[in-house]
């Protein structure tokens, strides 16, 4: 234990623990319904109309494959690459070389060396994982409009919120909006109105409102 210790915590696998920590307690956070899945999502829009290519970060994901998923699993998945390969580097190389001052600036090699690997191999563990996270095609063929859902985000705001929509098995997680002046919280049954094409999303109101009660 004391070993593991001092090669996660050597440079610079530290950089890396720390990524890997900080990713852990966000997807604890979203497992909570406190955040999105999907907070730092790149819309797959971005493509741009009739050149098929792609503009900034979502360019990037594109062109190397991790595009498809949420932008957050896939710099979970880097990090955890990242610090695997870091660990091992400095617990059979490093550690046991007599580097002094020079530890820094390999270890910044290293830590872009190991990242530009990650990214192959993120590729690989993303393909197919993209089918589960297409979740607008796949509720859009249902109808789900009118439909009842159950709110599991801490609120409801016009940029952040989640449902859940049953659909006999283990029910569809959908990205909903709503004037957060209505109130909603986590286990408010909410009805989808419309769906947001630009936000992926669908736009809620209460069930007595949908009823014009």
């Amino acid at each position: 234990m004391e070993l593991f210790l001092q090669t996660a915590l050597s440079f610079p696998t530290a950089i890396y623990s720390f990524l890997l920590c900080v990713a852990v307690i966000y997807w604890l956070v979203v497992a909570a319904g406190l955040l999105d899945i999907d907070l730092l999502d790149i819309e797959a829009d971005s493509v741009m109309e009739g050149t098929g290519q792609t503009e900034g970060l979502a360019g990037l994901l594109y062109k190397f494959k991790l595009d498809g998923v949420p932008v957050t699993l896939v710099l979970t998945l880097l990090f955890f690459v990242g610090w695997f390969a870091c660990y091992f580097i400095e617990l059979w190389l490093l550690r046991h070389l007599p580097l002094g001052l020079l530890r820094y600036p390999l270890g910044l090699v290293v830590m872009a060396g190991v990242l530009v690997l990650a990214i192959p191999a993120c590729a690989v563990v993303c393909r197919p994982l993209r089918p589960l996270f297409r979740k607008v095609e796949a509720v859009s063929s249902k109808s789900v409009l009118g439909q009842v859902a159950v709110v599991r985000s801490s609120k409801v705001t016009l940029t952040h919120g989640e449902a859940v929509l049953e659909d006999g098995g283990a029910g569809l997680i959908l990205r909903v909006r709503a004037d957060e002046a209505l109130g909603f919280t986590r286990g408010d049954r909410v009805v989808l109105l419309e769906y947001l094409t630009a936000e992926h999303a669908y736009r809620v109101i209460t069930e007595a409102e949908f009823r014009g009660v």
